[in-house]
C-alpha cells in the first residue's frame, strides 16, 4: 500500500514538472513574440491618447477604459480564434492579410499627415468618409468606435506577428501564448495611456501643494512643469504615433513584397542597408535598422497617399451605395 502511494506521488511530481516546464515554455514564447510586436505596441500607445483630447477630465479614464475593453474583445474573442484557424487551415493567408492591415495603417497615418499639411482639405475629406456627430455623447461614441476600429487593425497585426513568431507546436500552447500576449499588451498599453492622459491632472494637484519647505517648492515646480509640458508632449506623441503607423505599415508591406513580390525588391533593400552599414562598421546593426525603417516609412507614406483618393473616390462611395441598397443609410 505504501509503495503504491509513493509511486502515485512520484507520478504526480513528474506531471507537475511537465506542467511547470510547459508553463515556462509558454511564458518564454509569449515574451519573445511580444518583443517581435514591439513596433506595433509603440504605435498603439502613441496613437490612443489622441482620442481623449478635447473631452472633460472626468470622461478621460472612462473613454480609455471603453477602448481597452474593446481592444481585449478584439484580441481574445475575435482575432485569437481567427489567428488559430488561419494558422492551422490556411497559413498562406496570414501574410496577405498582414499586408492589408499594413495598408490601412499607412492610410490612417497619411490622413494625419494630410491634416497637418492641408487642414481644410483633410476636414473636407473626413466629412465625406464618415458622418458628423451632432451631440457630445455621439462624439464620444464616435471617438471610441474610431479608436477600437484602429485598435482592431493594430491588434490584428500584433496577433499575426505573434503567431508568425511561434514555433510549430500544440494549438493549445499557441492559444495560451496568443492570449498571454494579447492580454499583457492591452493592460500594458492602456495602463500607460491612462497615466499619460491623467498626467496633467496629477501636475495640477502637485502645483497646488501647500508645503513651505524646499521639497514643497520642488513639488510645486514639478507640477507646473507637468501642466505646461503636457500639451507639447501630446503633440510630440501624436507625431510619433503618426510616424509609427506609417513606418509599421510600410514595413509590413515591404516584408510582404520580399516574400511574394519580385526578388529584386528584397535584394535592393538588403543592398541599401548593407552599403549604409559599411560606412560605420562599429554601429552597423543600428544603421541597417535605420535605413530599413526609412525605406519602410517612405513606402508607407506612398501607399497611404495612394490610399486616400482610393478611399475617398472609390471605397467610400461604394460603401455608401451599399448602405443605401440595404437600407442602412443614416443609421
Amino acid at each position: 500500500m505504501s509503495v503504491g502511494l509513493i509511486g502515485l506521488l512520484d507520478d504526480i511530481a513528474a506531471i507537475a514538472k511537465v506542467a511547470a516546464a510547459s508553463l515556462d515554455d509558454v511564458a518564454s514564447q509569449a515574451a519573445k513574440a511580444g518583443t517581435k510586436a514591439a513596433g506595433v505596441v509603440i504605435d498603439d500607445a502613441a496613437v490612443t491618447p489622441n482620442y481623449v483630447i478635447g473631452f472633460a477630465a472626468k470622461r478621460e479614464l472612462p473613454i480609455v477604459g471603453k477602448i481597452a475593453v474593446g481592444s481585449l474583445r478584439n484580441k481574445l474573442l475575435i482575432l485569437l480564434p481567427v489567428a488559430l484557424l488561419l494558422g492551422y487551415f490556411l497559413p498562406a493567408a496570414v501574410t496577405p492579410l498582414l499586408m492589408l492591415g499594413g495598408a490601412f495603417l499607412c492610410y490612417e497615418g497619411a490622413e494625419k499627415v494630410l491634416e497637418a499639411v492641408i487642414p481644410h482639405h483633410a476636414r473636407d475629406h473626413e466629412s465625406q468618409v464618415q458622418p458628423i456627430a451632432l451631440n457630445a455623447r455621439s462624439v464620444e461614441d464616435e471617438k471610441v468606435a474610431s479608436a477600437i476600429k484602429t485598435d482592431f487593425i493594430l491588434s490584428a497585426e500584433i496577433m499575426a506577428i505573434t503567431l508568425a513568431a511561434l514555433p510549430a507546436g500544440s494549438i493549445w500552447t499557441q492559444a495560451l501564448v496568443l492570449a498571454l500576449v494579447g492580454f499583457g499588451i492591452t493592460v500594458g498599453v492602456y495602463g500607460v495611456v491612462a497615466l499619460i492622459v491623467k498626467a496633467d491632472d496629477v501636475g495640477l494637484a502637485l502645483a497646488r501643494y501647500d508645503g513651505a519647505s524646499v521639497i514643497g517648492r520642488a513639488i510645486r515646480l514639478m507640477g507646473r512643469a507637468l501642466v505646461r509640458g503636457m500639451p507639447s508632449f501630446l503633440t510630440v506623441l501624436s507625431m510619433i504615433g503618426t510616424a509609427a503607423m506609417i513606418w509599421v505599415g510600410g514595413g509590413i508591406i515591404l516584408h510582404g513584397f520580399e516574400k511574394y513580390g519580385p526578388p529584386l525588391v528584397g535584394r535592393a533593400v538588403h543592398a541599401a542597408t548593407e552599403a549604409a552599414a559599411h560606412i560605420l562598421p562599429p554601429v552597423a546593426g543600428m544603421i541597417e535598422w535605420t535605413v530599413e525603417a526609412l525605406i519602410s516609412g517612405v513606402l508607407g507614406l506612398l501607399v497611404g497617399a495612394l490610399a486616400i483618393p482610393a478611399v475617398e473616390y472609390g471605397l467610400s462611395p461604394a460603401w455608401k451605395r451599399l448602405r443605401r441598397s440595404v437600407g442602412l443609410e443614416g443609421r
